[in-house]
């Protein structure tokens, strides 16, 4: 525990019960419910962990965590006459499940940690007392509770200091923690983004020292930890405690590899930084903007889990790619390319939605087209690919591209963001003019197929591909033109002669 115990007065005290309580107002109904129904038993019930947390930091929470000094088989008993189902899947860690209309509730039996003497791996079993479980839990902000029915507030290990100083502190040794579950080390990461709190050194050095040890964790609980992560207020802060302990070497390592050895002349921006702004970029441009002369931008709500992983990973290319030139210029040609393929191989093992993956590395291959168009002497040709390669990402692409431009000259800055705001503007005239969201050639399958008097097939999509094209380049042109041009390339093509 830390050194700087949070002593508040007796008045205080009750003040910040009475207001945790008052956030529990929704729930407390069914806590008195259950409380008495256990009490009555001889038992003891008590609400603990995060719905506590929340409710001393004035946040709604919808989970219930229930802890009790009933058996499983005791605690089956006693919910059985009261809710409408029950379930005991998670019988062997002591838990038993229950719901009542709306209500649903897990209560689990007080837990004890037991060690074998040798490797001090923790095993699970069952204990008899509320102190002893809390100290089990992952910091002390979570290890605070309310006895049921009185709710009488319980801190042994000082979690309601650890939120007045906001500091992440385990209630028992960080290291012995961090064993019992590795994964509480990716908790104290999204905990930092989520909570705006700054783990404590015991934890910093324990999250250290113990980072291999999350290989042992199943990439789906991981990968749940770092959507949490993502999605939070503020990535950037347990992203950097992630890599700073050596934990994302074995979760994200394409994001460390990010802090590439900038050369003494100084020929490249340093990536890891410049990744974690565009990500800061990209949240703070979620949700309604202002784009001069035009009445409706895209809008990406937030939080957006595409948008931020795209923003974090966008140059994960740039190591593989990197390239120093003569006289002195550094090269990461295709990196946009190389990125997206080892974004793919990232999300995938990390378990994420096929989805996801899909629209990440799609951001990720196009975040450089934008810059390919010089200085905004863009053709109508040229937006209508932009467009139609960007398909749905189209919004998500605006933001990730404005976020990309985190030069530090305010001219050139400003000449950036113009020339995007010219190019959103054409968009959204030419989107209206020609429908470019469902652009398609200006003959079918079935009129290429009976102009060429050929069947479905190879050729014939080769024939629609090569009419796409044509669209994009040329505009709306009219049937006419469009069979002139088919026949054209018809002509060159080595299955004509044979037709």
């Amino acid at each position: 525990m830390s050194d700087q115990q949070f002593t508040p007065d007796p008045s205080s005290l009750r003040a910040l019960r009475e207001r945790a309580v008052a956030q529990l107002a929704p729930h407390l109904r069914l806590l008195t419910e259950l409380g008495e129904i256990f009490t009555a038993a001889g038992h003891e019930l008590a609400l603990v962990g995060g719905p506590v947390r929340d409710a001393f930091l004035g946040r709604r929470s919808n989970d219930i965590d229930l802890t009790t000094s009933a058996s499983p088989e005791q605690t089956e008993a006693l919910l059985k006459p009261w809710a409408s189902t029950t379930w005991d899947i998670g019988r062997d860690f002591g838990t038993i499940g229950a719901q009542k209309g709306e209500w649903k509730v897990e209560i689990t039996t007080y837990r004890a940690d037991a060690y074998d003497g040798v490797t001090r791996k923790p095993v699970v079993a069952f204990g008899d007392n509320l102190d002893d479980d809390l100290v089990r839990r992952d910091f002390t902000v979570n290890a605070m509770a309310m006895r049921l029915p009185t709710m009488e507030f319980v801190d042994p290990y000082d979690g309601l200091g650890a939120l007045a100083r906001k500091e992440l502190i385990t209630p028992a040794p960080a290291e012995v923690s961090f064993a019992d579950d590795p994964l509480r080390m990716m908790r104290a990461a999204r905990f930092v983004a989520q909570l705006g709190f700054t783990a404590a050194p015991p934890v910093v050095e324990a999250m250290t020292e113990r980072a291999a040890t999350i290989a042992i964790v199943s990439p789906e609980r991981v990968h749940d930890e770092l959507v949490k992560l993502m999605v939070a207020p503020d990535p950037r802060a347990g992203l950097e405690l992630l890599v700073d302990t050596g934990l994302a070497d074995h979760v994200l390592p394409e994001l460390p590899a990010l802090k590439l050895e900038i050369d003494e002349h100084h020929r490249h921006k340093d990536v890891y930084e410049h990744s974690l702004t565009v990500l800061d970029r990209a949240i703070a441009l979620e949700g309604p903007r202002v784009v001069e002369g035009l009445e409706a931008p895209a809008v990406v709500e937030g939080p957006d889990l595409v948008l931020r992983l795209a923003a974090l990973l966008h140059d994960i290319g740039k190591p593989a790619t990197r390239r120093f030139e003569r006289g002195g210029g550094v090269s990461f040609h295709h990196h946009e390319i190389v990125g997206a393929k080892l974004a793919r191989k990232r999300l995938r093992e990390l378990r994420f939605e096929k989805n996801v993956v899909r629209d990440v590395t799609r951001l990720i291959e196009l975040h450089l087209r934008f810059h390919g168009y010089g200085g905004g002497e863009w053709t109508d040709s040229a937006v209508r690919r932009y467009v139609t390669d960007a398909g749905d990402q189209l919004a998500r692409l605006h933001l990730l591209t404005r976020s990309d431009c985190t030069t530090r000259n305010k001219r050139k800055a400003a000449a950036l963001a113009a020339t995007y705001d010219d190019l959103e503007r054409r968009i959204a005239r030419l989107m209206e003019q020609e429908e470019l969201g469902k652009v398609r050639p200006e003959l079918d399958g079935n009129q290429i197929g009976e102009i060429l008097g050929i069947a479905p097939g190879p050729v014939l999509g080769r024939a629609y591909k090569h009419l796409l094209a044509f669209r994009l380049d040329a505009g709306q042109v009219g049937a006419d033109a469009v069979r002139a041009e088919l026949l054209r390339w018809w002509s060159e093509q080595p299955e004509s002669s044979g037709s």
